[in-house]
């Protein structure tokens, strides 16, 4: 390995946390990456996960001011999240599913239009906030989704943040920087079952993965740290920007593939 294949991925790593930190979709600068590298698309997809995991801790501590009073939320969803992600996993290890990759982008680009049009949604159906003690059926409707969100993150999860930021506008958690440190904590969630997975079954390459995670964990604290001094406004220009970027690359892959 070149010094300038280290840089490449110190880069890459530094830029796909910084994303996952403020929305999501940093898989697709470090997999291309480690494709490019020479890695079996499956081994590239285990690397990936591992060196973008510890990323994850560091915008979880850049938004640990705003997830005070936030137990509940985290461990319920947190518990959802575990699960979920050890099944997509596993999906990933024994069952290929090209149709699903299919659906993918446009999964990504409907959960971006909803990001965009979630205040007017919340608005005309009355959302409650988080803060107003939820009841069953908020919970119930939020540990489903969050279910699902989670199986695709443990399988691929490209643009996952994106779904779960949408989803948690949706259901009232309209603070951007609240729900992005549950974000990343559930991201954490998922995860870990996969990062244990993928590491067991021999889908890691782990001199890549560290030197990756060393530039993934600072860029995630990096995210977070801008996400809460630029202000909601910016950050929600910048989820959208790359929710269509991400739509648009994916789209041209599966054209391309």
């Amino acid at each position: 390995m070149t010094l300038l294949h280290v840089l490449v991925m110190l880069v890459a790593a530094f830029a796909a946390g910084a994303i996952n930190s403020i929305a999501g979709g940093g898989t697709l600068l470090t997999f291309p990456i480690l494709i490019w590298l020479g890695l079996d698309p499956k081994v590239a997809n285990g690397t990936s996960t591992v060196a973008l995991w510890p990323g994850l801790f560091g915008g979880l501590y850049g938004y640990r001011k705003e997830l005070e009073n936030s137990s509940t939320i985290l461990l319920r969803l947190g518990a959802t999240s575990l699960v979920a992600g050890g099944l997509g996993a596993w999906l990933l290890i024994r069952t290929p599913s090209p149709t699903f990759a299919r659906l993918v982008p446009f999964l990504i680009l409907f959960a971006t239009i909803l990001f965009m049009s979630q205040g007017a949604i919340s608005k005309r159906f009355k959302f409650g906030k988080l803060d107003e003690q939820p009841a069953l059926g908020w919970w119930i409707g939020a540990m489903s989704f969050q279910f699902f969100s989670a199986m695709y993150g443990g399988y691929f999860g490209a643009g996952n943040g994106i779904l779960m930021l949408a989803a948690l506008g949706l259901l009232g958690l309209n603070e951007l920087s609240r729900a992005n440190g549950v974000k990343n904590f559930l991201g954490i969630c998922i995860n870990s079952i996969a990062v244990l997975a993928f590491s067991l079954n021999g889908l890691v390459v782990w001199r890549d993965a560290l030197i990756m995670a060393v530039g993934a964990l600072a860029g995630g604290y990096f995210g977070a740290s801008m996400a809460v001094r630029i202000g909601q406004t910016w950050v929600r220009r910048g989820v959208v920007i790359i929710g269509f970027v991400i739509f648009v690359v994916m789209v041209w892959k599966l054209r391309n593939g």
